[in-house]
Order: C-alpha cells, then structure tokens, then sequence
C-alpha cells in the first residue's frame, strides 16, 4: 500500500466543497464568463489578507473564486473539504461560510500515516479559522457530524482508485458522501482528465482519471449530474503522461464536474 498512498500524498501535496440548479449550458462556461459571476463573498475570501502568500500565487491556475461561483457556496453553508491536503480551499470555504457556516477539513488516516506533516497543516488550519473542523478517519470510514450544502474534492479522486485501494473503496466512499449531504446538497470533483479506462486502470499509472468512468460511478449511488465547467481544460494536454511529468506538470486538462444529491 506504501507505493499507492505515496503518490496520494505527493498529488494532494501539490495543492492537493441550497443550490439554485442551472441548465447544463449555463454551467458550461469559460473564464472570463466566471469570473463576472464571482459573489462578493467568495471575492471577500480570496482578499483575506491571512491567506498564505504561496496560496495567492497559486489563484491565477486554480480559479478558485470561479470554482466556488459555479458550486455555489455561499454564507451560512456546512461544507466538507475531502483530501483536503494542506488546505488550500479548506481556507477559502472558511472564509466564504463565514462565523454562522461551518468547513469540516478531512484528510484521511491513510494519508496522514505516510505524510505525517498533514497533521500539522491541518491544525493550522484549524488554529487560524475558528470555522473549520478537522477529521481524519480512514476514507472507508469517512462520515460527518451533520448534513452538509457542499462537499468538494478537488484533483483527489483518482486516489479512490490506487493500485492497492480496496476494489470497493471508491463506490463505499461516495455513499458516505451521498449519504453525509442534505437532500438537494451538491458534489464538486474535479480531477485530471485520463483517456477511456472504464475498469479504472489509470489513476494508478498516471494520477488521473477517465471523466466519464467517474461520473458514472458517482451517479450509480444516487448522484444526479448538474454540468460541468471548463476552467480547467487544456486541449493540447494528450491525456497519456504522468501529471507529474515536466511537460504537462501544472498543465494538465481537468473536469469539474457538479452533481446534486435529489431532494
């Protein structure tokens, strides 16, 4: 299991949450159409001056304030960070739910095992944001204190799906989550985009993940699918290197994809 979790944990280490439903084409835009639609609460989040310097730089490829537009977080919400590695949007959603929301920062007991330096990112986090609540259980076993608006998971999926995960692993983890939201709650996962590999033989090899496998995966426990935005899409990625290969490292094509639980 050393070898799959190692690379878990060098992904999240890179940086490795009530929605009025749009149609599909609403949902399908492009940056410059996002960014227009940023609330000023996510806005607000973004300009804490709190926030660590190598986090700002990291805004302008990770689109964060269009990300959680097009999620539609907003003040109030409990919201999940899963695999939220060294809590890069853990801090943001504290920021956007504010002191009357709630942010559960959850990195997995199978991660932290091999990267104990989690634990400490984590309870910084935590020190720094009175909204945020740590949890650490294995991904197996991953449940919440109370229904949630919101869970993302953000370049982390495919990390369901190593080598030595169980084979079950991914479909229990996402009927926890179904099961942890709200009816009407939302999934946002976004992830790197792999070829067709419905049998899931890719995250392994490469840190990415077949989009339409996925997607079919979270709709088999109930999911319902929203849309998807193209913040993330690089058509001259060739979906066939490791992410983290010098030539597409930081370049990678991705999918964001957001579902809804039904009410």
């Amino acid at each position: 299991m050393r070898i799959a979790l190692t690379g878990a944990c060098a992904a999240l280490a890179l940086g490795t949450a009530a929605l009025a439903v749009t149609p599909l084409a609403a949902r399908q835009h492009d940056h410059a159409q996002a960014t227009a639609a940023v609330p000023a609460a996510i806005t607000a989040a973004l300009a804490d001056p709190g926030r660590p310097a190598a986090d700002v730089e990291r805004d302008a490829v990770r689109h964060p304030g269009e990300l959680l537009a097009f999620a539609g977080i907003k003040p109030g919400m409990k919201v999940a960070d899963v695999m939220m590695g060294g809590g890069y949007f853990t801090r943001i959603l504290a920021g956007v739910v504010g002191p009357q929301g709630k942010v559960y920062g959850y990195q997995p007991a199978e991660f932290i095992s091999f990267r104990p330096a989690y634990v400490d990112e984590q309870k910084a986090v935590v020190a720094a944001y009175p909204a945020v609540a740590p949890l650490d259980m294995a991904l197996a076993e991953i449940a919440f204190p109370e229904k949630l608006d919101a869970i993302i998971t953000v370049q982390n999926y495919h990390d369901l799906h190593l080598a030595d995960s169980p084979a079950d692993l991914a479909s229990t983890v996402v009927r926890r989550l179904y099961d942890a939201l709200k009816p009407g709650g939302v999934l946002l996962v976004v992830d790197h985009v792999a070829g067709a590999d419905p049998g899931f033989t890719l995250p392994a090899k490469l840190h990415r993940i077949d989009p339409a496998a996925a997607r079919a995966e979270i709709e088999k426990a109930g999911f319902r699918f929203v849309g998807e935005s193209k913040l993330f899409a690089h058509p001259d990625d060739p979906h066939d290197k490791n992410v983290f290969d010098p030539a597409i490292r930081g370049k990678t094509d991705q999918f964001a994809y957001l579902f809804r639980k039904p009410e």
